[in-house]
């Protein structure tokens, strides 16, 4: 296991979530993946929890679903600039 390359993805994965211009998908992502205050935004994760293979999983996973959720449901919002809608 790599787990600075682990910590890497899960702090990018929290970073783009926190993005979200969906309230609904970014709560689902502090319930069901990185809970709200674990990592600071724009810090890198220094929890094993996230790392650890199944969990690595699923966050993963969760990730992938709240970016599609979030392809049809406001898309990112980043430095007052709105993704847009293809």
């Amino acid at each position: 296991m790599d787990k600075v390359e682990r910590m890497k993805m899960v702090s990018a994965m929290e970073y783009i979530a926190r993005n979200l211009n969906d309230e609904e998908i970014l709560e689902d992502w502090f319930i069901c993946g990185v809970a709200d205050g674990d990592i600071e935004y724009g810090e890198m994760c220094d929890d094993e929890y996230y790392i650890e293979d199944d969990n690595f999983a699923d966050l993963m996973d969760l990730f992938l679903n709240c970016m599609k959720r979030a392809k049809k449901s406001g898309g990112l919002y980043c430095d007052r600039i709105l993704s847009r809608e293809s």
